[in-house]
């Protein structure tokens, strides 16, 4: 049955990155702890495998097409290797309830990103591809300690601070930051080994659906409105998140 449910989960995560673009991962930690049945730590970490290796399979061709900037990359990775061990080692002192509560207000955060921010990133010009920008720096700290925190990959944050910022186009960004995921994740793994593993198993799986799902939904991605679509998926993310805030907020009290 559990590996049924991964593939089916990994499948639908896998849909909805297809078809809106980003944003479908926030549900893998949600749907490992209370469908899979995994410990919210293992979760996270299992959470980062998954997304590392999704993103890692996006950035190839985007790498391919020259939209990729690797010394902005680099830099940002490298500030969010520092912060992904930071953030992990913080995931292993949290309780379980108080993890999944800050959780959910996470997710209202990407919801609203998702619903209302979405139009503010308008493409600009192509930049130099140096990454020597002190925003990239201050920025990719964060999203690395979010990351090791959380399990997510923070490409909602990476890439406005990479269009806003730096000003690179939205093309650039987008292939950017999956590059960006792919090394905060790896280290988030590598920062969780020290505290507990994960099932790779259930992440693998999570995986091969995820391909075909996203398969799917880039095929469908242009006949479908991509605002009603987003508007919707942010709908379902604030729901969740509030799930989580009103089911672990009573567990702290």
């Amino acid at each position: 049955m559990t590996v049924v449910l991964a593939i089916f989960f990994g499948t639908l995560i896998g849909l909805l990155l297809g078809l809106v673009g980003g944003g479908g991962s926030i549900l893998t930690v949600p749907i490992l702890v209370y469908v899979i049945g995994q410990d919210v730590h293992a979760a996270t970490a299992t959470s980062l495998v998954i997304v590392g290796l999704t993103a890692l399979s996006g950035a190839v061709p985007h790498a391919r097409a020259g939209r990729v900037a690797l010394p902005t990359a680099a830099v940002f990775g490298g500030a969010g290797v520092l912060g992904a061990f930071a953030g992990a080692w913080l995931n292993a002192r949290v309780e379980g309830p108080l993890m999944l509560f800050l959780f959910g207000i996470l997710m209202l955060v990407v919801a609203a990103r998702m619903a209302f921010g979405r139009t503010s990133l308008t493409a600009v010009q192509d930049v130099p591809r140096s990454g020597l920008h002190p925003p990239v720096l201050v920025a990719g700290l964060g999203v690395g300690a979010m990351t090791g925190f959380f399990g997510v990959g923070g490409g909602f944050l990476i890439v406005p601070a990479l269009v806003l910022a730096v000003g690179f186009p939205m093309r650039l960004a987008v292939g950017t930051s999956l590059v960006v995921i792919a090394i905060n994740s790896g280290a988030g793994v590598l920062a969780h080994l020290r505290t507990g593993g994960f099932d790779l198993a259930v992440a693998l799986l999570f995986v091969i659906g995820g391909f075909a799902g996203g398969s799917l939904g880039g095929h469908f991605a242009g006949r479908i409105d991509e605002g009603k679509l987003s508007r919707g998926f942010a709908a379902l993310v604030a729901l969740v998140g509030l799930y989580l805030i009103a089911r672990n907020g009573g567990m702290m009290a």
